[in-house]
């Protein structure tokens, strides 16, 4: 991407990430940001508002339309009201995850006017307290996220329950389904233990599930589990291993699908990063809110431009030879870079499953770019 290209901003920036605060009032064992452990008098940073304000102004005429607020947890920083306020007054769409605990019913109703349609995802990792708060660290936990759920839906939210898949709580999936059902949720959302930061942790000591029994799981989940719920059903693997019928639908899942050519990260430090792995790879930091230009780091920060410039063509690997690369882009270049230090490596989770024999041999490409089985 030139310097004249980018100029004429074929990038629009369409969403920021907001990675609100450096703490958290849960200790995840799985979260691939790390953040600190934030309970009583303790405090760490937070973006301050007013940075919060200049980085908004700067960003619309870039072309912002939405921000999604996530952490350490949101709902802890200080000013998340007059955050919200700000949301409201300049017109953005809003998505935020939370892990519910702090969201009260006056919360949810202020969040639900902020836009026209606001998304809210909470997380629930298992359909009872013994199995979630295992997983969150954080004793009474479990109750006061579902307490947030309720007021989320009180307030008019249809939320979506997130729940990362692991060996602890595989045979819940179903029984969180049920439970988001009684909530009045409106969706239900399984993701994969990414290999990063605390998740790396739990695939070296074998806390994680195999790359065959993600699959198989994901083939059970997209088939029968969506077929016995009105609830919508998403599976958060690449999109090469989903059914025909849902690989093109629009879920939200994966950086194919986040729009990586149009979003940028802001962490609780103040700093322009990628996205929240700027937490952990400082090289994927690209400035400071207080002191760069807002436009310069979008246009002109030397590792966006190779990644508009080398996406989806430098892939490498299975990712390089696979048929939707051109939509899935890797699936999350933020991932395969904080693995190998190399931007264009392949999805560790579709390197895993051509070893093994079990990624889709139709969607791959040939040398002549038609697939092996025409």
């Amino acid at each position: 991407m030139t310097k004249e290209k980018t100029e004429e901003r074929e990038y629009p920036l369409n969403q920021i990430y907001f990675y609100l605060t450096e703490g958290c009032n849960l200790r995840c064992r799985h979260c691939w940001i790390q953040p600190k452990y934030q309970a009583g008098d303790k405090t760490y940073p937070s973006l301050p508002l007013e940075l919060f304000r200049s980085i908004i102004k700067q960003a619309k005429p870039l072309g912002l339309s939405a921000v999604k607020l996530t952490g350490g947890e949101p709902l802890l920083h200080p000013n998340i009201n007059e955050i919200l306020d700000v949301i409201r007054a300049e017109e953005l769409g809003v998505t935020m995850e939370t892990n519910g605990v702090l969201c009260t019913l006056e919360l949810a109703e202020k969040i639900k006017a902020t836009c026209e349609n606001p998304f809210v995802s909470v997380s629930v990792d298992g359909s009872e307290a013994e199995t979630h708060e295992w997983v969150r660290g954080v004793e009474g936990c479990f109750e006061a996220a579902l307490n947030g759920v309720r007021n989320l839906v009180k307030a008019g939210f249809k939320p979506q329950i997130i729940m990362s898949v692991m060996k602890r709580n595989r045979d819940q999936m179903e029984p969180v389904v049920r439970l988001a059902e009684s909530l009045g949720a409106g969706s239900v959302k399984f993701n994969l233990i990414q290999p990063t930061a605390r998740g790396k942790k739990m695939h070296e000591t074998g806390e994680t599930l195999s790359v065959a029994e993600l699959v198989k799981i994901g083939q059970w989940a997209e088939n029968e589990l969506s077929a016995v719920t009105d609830l919508r059903i998403i599976y958060s693997h690449p999109m090469v291993f989903k059914p025909l019928g849902k690989m093109f639908s629009n879920n939200g899942d994966g950086c194919g699908t986040c729009g990586i050519f149009g979003i940028l990260g802001v962490l609780g430090n103040s700093s322009y990063a990628l996205c929240g792995i700027g937490e952990t790879v400082p090289e994927l930091v690209f400035g400071h809110a207080a002191k760069d230009n807002l436009k310069d780091v979008w246009e002109n920060t030397p590792i966006l431009n190779e990644i508009r410039e080398g996406l989806p063509k430098r892939l490498g690997g299975i990712c390089g030879d696979c048929l939707m690369k051109n939509v899935c882009l890797g699936y999350c270049i933020a991932q395969n870079y904080y693995r190998s230090k190399d931007l264009w490596a392949p999805f560790w989770f579709c390197e895993d499953a051509e070893a093994a024999g079990l990624f889709p041999e139709t969607r791959i490409v040939s040398a002549v770019g038609e697939s092996k089985f025409g």
